[in-house]
């Protein structure tokens, strides 16, 4: 049949995902660093992906293409929820990598003397307070979550400022990501870690490049589908490590 169709300019699109992000269809997804439609009938043909370009990649075609299928989009978005549920309700089996947990610190003390008694390796201290950190992988339900303080990052900030732990991830549950390299969508994830934690905040901090605007937008869509009012705020850091806002 001829439809409404989404088309990708892919000399525009950046690949910051968050035209994927905004496809609540999943017919959407960034392919070696390029979105792409990976199916017709998921598409609904509407358009919201269309607003959050920030580039005007996308565009409206008339063109053959499969009839919009809601039946098949809904039973692919409760097999996900059933696949998320299922793997953070049973015992963990897998890559020790995977395996949820928190990490406890020993505070430094200085001696007299100024030298720490806690460690002799390095002056600065790891704030990590728990393990995994990717969004992919960490557990919705993790006992760490609850009355946390949220600290959402994209991958290259830690990389970007030599402070990084102690202005950001001290007394924060951190999570990383990079919608462009990862070809995810984060706001159904994020969505259920605040809808099923009582996490008292939310940190975004992402760098000044487009393709970071995906995670900040996966945080405000899981922030407004989650139904809840919690304090955020959004960080951007400069290349050459600056912040900026």
């Amino acid at each position: 049949m001829i439809r409404q169709m989404i088309q990708i300019d892919e000399e525009l699109c950046n690949g910051c995902g968050a035209c994927a992000s905004a496809c609540h269809e999943g017919a959407l997804a960034i392919v070696n660093g390029k979105a792409k439609l990976m199916r017709d009938d998921y598409c609904d043909g509407l358009g919201n992906c269309l607003p959050v370009c920030p580039t005007g990649a996308i565009t409206f075609v008339e063109r053959e293409a499969a009839a919009y299928d809601e039946a098949a989009v809904k039973a692919k978005q409760e097999k996900e929820k059933a696949a998320v549920h299922t793997a953070h309700a049973t015992p963990h089996f897998g890559c020790p990598g995977t395996r949820s947990r928190a990490i406890e610190r020993q505070e430094r003390t200085e001696e007299p003397c100024g030298c720490s008694t806690a460690t002799t390796e390095s002056t600065a201290t790891s704030r990590l307070s728990q393990w995994p950190v990717q969004i992919k992988l960490v557990p919705v339900n993790a006992p760490y979550f609850n009355r946390a303080k949220l600290l959402i990052a994209a991958d290259c900030t830690a990389y970007s400022r030599a402070d990084f732990h102690e202005r950001f991830i001290k007394n924060h549950v951190t999570l990383i990501g990079c919608p462009k390299l990862d070809m995810a969508d984060y706001a159904e994830k994020l969505t259920e870690i605040l809808r099923h934690n009582d996490i008292q905040s939310v940190t975004v901090v992402r760098m000044e490049v487009p393709c970071c605007g995906g995670i900040e937008h996966a945080v405000k869509s899981a922030l407004l589908n989650s139904g809840k009012m919690i304090p955020w705020q959004v960080v951007t850091i400069a290349t050459d490590g600056t912040i900026l806002d």
